[in-house]
């Protein structure tokens, strides 16, 4: 018989005897049963990765950044992406043209960018008035292409048919 020393520090004689050092060998080793375990929580690692990856890109594809008038002239947006503006119809801006289509600048107090738009305008849209475009920007022309206008109003507002009856 030979005398072996094994990585683990133990003695080993001969091959015939279990060793402390075999058991720990056959402790690292996994079954066919733990190597499907492992297996199936890898694939479920990897899907999930996969979902969370489509669900985030799907969220960056339909998300609408707000803008203010000196966000857009400071750092454009791509001409590609949907935007959303914020700010002031400056009074004396409104210019209609041909059928619905009206041209206002918009102001956030310190800069402001034009906003043309074909459509039928929200019956509180005015000059003075908050509202919050949605649209795209033209760096060419330094414009916002509007698809829609919302208009906003204070807490206050009501209505014109629940004023009569409120009175």
């Amino acid at each position: 018989d030979r005398i072996r020393f094994s990585f683990w520090g133990v003695v080993s004689f001969g091959e015939a005897t279990p060793t402390i050092a075999n058991k720990n060998k056959s402790a690292l080793m996994m079954t066919p049963i733990q190597k499907k375990r492992l297996q199936k929580v890898i694939a479920y690692l990897f899907l999930g990765a996969i979902v969370v990856g489509l669900i985030l890109y799907a969220l960056s594809q339909n998300l609408n950044l707000f803008y203010t008038p000196t966000d857009i002239l400071t750092q454009p947006p791509l001409a590609s992406r949907t935007i959303r503006v914020g700010g002031m119809v400056q009074e004396g801006s409104v210019k209609r043209g041909l059928g619905l289509e009206v041209e206002f600048v918009l102001a956030d107090f310190q800069k402001q960018i034009t906003v043309q738009y074909d459509g039928i305008l929200p019956d509180l849209f005015r000059e003075k008035q908050g509202i919050v475009v949605l649209g795209k920007y033209d760096p060419a022309s330094k414009t916002i292409l509007a698809e829609q206008v919302l208009a906003k109003h204070d807490e206050n507002y009501m209505p014109p048919g629940m004023k009569k009856g409120a009175q």
